[in-house]
């Protein structure tokens, strides 16, 4: 397990799914933990679980002053920011294009691309005045081809996953390591809204097709260490067995 003492870590979308199996995993690791959500009960209950080493910042990252009023509080607590973790993500609209609302489709970019632009562009100033820092965001197959009905989150996705690669090229000189990760798909509420919609092949997956959220979580804190450095402006594949193999997950 990549050693994390003294690290500070900003989750978006950290109440549940994914954001909150890394923010579990990075505080076994020994991190401190901002978890950054829309806010609720998951979230303070999350925070009250981990204890000490978590902070629970309500925030939507669609509004860039929300976010960047996450990483000062952040900063506040725990002293610096070390690493960003962009995850916060919504599937909806799940419509065909002449159907989709466009309220709902703008939303969708707002959290799925803005959000990731609104997160390194707060974090990135105090990751650069340290010296360096590491910024993952979750990607998705959807970035790199079409997937019917999902327009709006295969459109954020694909310009997110630009994103990494811009921070990468501007950036990576000055120590900031920028990578995506493409985790296939998982156990999480999104893929319960994917299933109830009953459009494309993805929503007649069975439930045990769909990997834990574990899994990624542990993926995101193998990208931290110096052993993921190949992939850095890249994405890594959890679908890939090597990929799973070097984490230490087994299937």
């Amino acid at each position: 397990m990549t050693d994390m003492a003294g690290k500070v870590a900003l989750i978006t979308g950290a109440s549940r799914g994914i954001g909150a199996a890394t923010a579990r995993v990075f505080v076994e690791a020994g991190a401190n933990v901002a978890l950054v959500s829309r806010g609720g009960e998951d979230l303070n209950d999350l925070a009250g679980e981990l204890g000490a080493p978590a902070l629970a910042i309500p925030c939507e990252v669609s509004r860039y002053w929300e976010i960047e009023n996450a990483v000062k509080a952040t900063r506040e607590t725990f002293g610096s920011l070390d690493v960003l973790i962009n995850n916060a993500g919504v599937i909806e609209p799940i419509a065909h294009l002449a159907e989709a609302d466009p309220e709902a489709w703008g939303h969708n970019i707002d959290v799925d691309l803005k959000g990731v632009f609104h997160g390194m562009r707060a974090a990135l100033p105090v990751m650069l005045a340290q010296g360096g820092g590491t910024i993952l965001s979750v990607s998705s197959g959807a970035a790199h081809g079409p997937v019917e009905a999902w327009s709006a989150y295969c459109a954020a996705k694909a310009g997110a996953a630009m994103l990494t690669r811009c921070v990468d090229k501007e950036y990576a000189h000055l120590g900031i390591r920028a990578m995506g990760l493409s985790p296939g798909t998982v156990q999480t509420d999104m893929q319960r809204a994917v299933r109830d919609s009953g459009i494309n092949p993805v929503s007649k997956l069975d439930w045990s097709d769909h990997l834990p959220p574990e899994w990624p979580a542990r993926v995101l804190l193998w990208m931290c260490g110096i052993e993921a450095d190949e992939f850095l402006g890249q994405e890594v594949a959890l679908r890939e067995e090597e990929i799973r193999i070097r984490v230490g997950l087994s299937g």
